[in-house]
């Protein structure tokens, strides 16, 4: 009976890694389909990424003088609103008095 057992389980245990190997290839296989080669759809992800990054690489530069001038519009608009009220303020007195 112990040998019995012994040998179900030394059975078992192939079986087992056996299907462990076969998986594994199996996702080597998807692996190297994904990313494996210069034709695989990572390496053209990589290569439209890298365009992008090219496309997009003087941004940085002009977004710094667009935030420059956009301060330079809000405290121009602060201003124009100090007068607003002003002005505002100034009627509403004329017509209050």
């Amino acid at each position: 009976m112990l040998i019995f057992l012994m040998a179900l389980t030394a059975l078992v245990t192939i079986i087992f890694f056996s299907a462990l190997a076969l998986y594994l290839m199996a996702i080597k296989d998807l692996l190297e389909a994904i990313g494996g080669s210069p034709n695989s759809y990572l390496a053209k992800l990589r290569m439209g990424l890298r365009a992008i990054e090219t496309e997009t690489g003087h941004l940085p530069g002009q977004v710094t003088k667009l935030n420059e001038g956009l301060t330079a519009v809000a405290d121009g608009l602060q201003v124009a609103d100090k007068h607003l009220t002003a002005t505002i303020d100034a009627v509403l007195h004329q017509q209050g008095g």
